[in-house]
């Protein structure tokens, strides 16, 4: 549900996780508990789900507009339902776009295809965008990425032509490091300043958010989603003592799920975070080498124990 207001996208987004039973398939029961668990705070004003920590790359399309059914059904009358598109074939993606929109979806959230870290081709990647605003009559979110991601973190003139496109209503901002946000905000402000740009790199969203932002859209708040509510709320209200301590009781956590190598097990983390809150029975991944060690799971359990504290019964 998309809000009548002059700012509807404002806000925090949670972005959900998958949970797969033994067989590997998708967990319907549990991913429902899912959906309501993070958006019960306050302030929480939807979900991006298919994203990243949603393992969109792994998910077949039918699994995929499921997800999108399901959130839709459960949420979807209170919250807005993002659903995050990755593909590296155009058409594909458009077709992937279409059956979010025809699940339920309220935007699109299109990711940069993976081969795109080899280099950039201004072009190629303004014609992905242009044809999936063509594709489908709803608002498209656009995903800038680590500035360690090479291709894949667009630069300044390729952001510039892609807030030019009709369609566009927010950034998801993750280049995971403060000036590089600074110069997008600042830019989005100047050739599109109805876009939202919204600070979701999860190790950094206390100087992002002070540097100003509309709104997150981060896995930590899937686990978090109390905590990252106050957080914004903390910030929107100048109350920069109150968002202190919420960084930093939620920050050794961060660190611990994103900035550990290897990074890419951060959704192994972020699940195991929900086995030890007694949510899921299981960790598991669609990636056979997803595995944490015994030291590095009592190290997470240690830094969830303090960072609960704020989430309350």
């Amino acid at each position: 549900m998309i809000p009548a207001s002059p700012t509807p996208f404002r806000g925090v987004y949670a972005a959900t996780l998958v949970p797969f039973l033994e067989d590997g398939t998708l967990d319907v029961a549990r991913f429902t508990q899912h959906l309501w668990d993070c958006t019960r705070a306050e302030g929480i004003v939807g979900i991006l789900c298919n994203g990243h920590a949603g393992e969109n790359h792994l998910l077949t399309r039918e699994e995929k507009r499921r997800v999108v059914e399901l959130a839709a059904d459960t949420i979807g009358k209170d919250r807005i339902i993002v659903s995050g598109i990755l593909s590296e074939d155009l058409d594909e993606a458009c077709l992937h776009a279409r059956d979010a929109i025809a699940a339920g979806a309220d935007a699109l959230l299109v990711f940069p295809p993976f081969s795109w870290a080899v280099s950039q081709d201004h072009d190629a990647i303004i014609a992905h965008h242009a044809a999936i605003c063509e594709a489908v009559d709803a608002p498209i979110m656009l995903y800038q990425s680590s500035v360690g991601s090479g291709g894949m973190a667009y630069s300044l003139p390729i952001l510039e032509s892609l807030l030019r496109l009709p369609g566009i209503v927010a950034i998801k901002e993750g280049s995971w490091e403060t000036n590089a946000y600074d110069k997008h905000r600042r830019l989005a402000a100047r050739v599109a300043p109805h876009v939202d740009v919204m600070a979701s790199g999860d190790e950094h969203l206390l100087p992002c958010f002070a540097i100003g932002t509309t709104g997150s859209l981060v896995s930590l708040a899937a686990i978090l989603p109390v905590s990252l509510a106050k957080l914004w709320r903390a910030m929107e209200n100048d109350d920069l003592p109150a968002a202190r301590r919420i960084h930093d009781a939620i920050q050794p956590l961060a660190n611990l799920i994103y900035g550990r190598a290897p990074s890419g097990r951060a959704t192994l983390r972020l699940k195991a975070c929900l086995v030890m809150q007694g949510k899921w029975p299981s960790c598991r991944t669609r990636k056979a080498s997803d595995i944490i060690a015994p030291e590095e799971w009592q190290e997470l359990s240690a830094a969830l124990h303090d960072a609960m504290a704020l989430e309350g019964p």
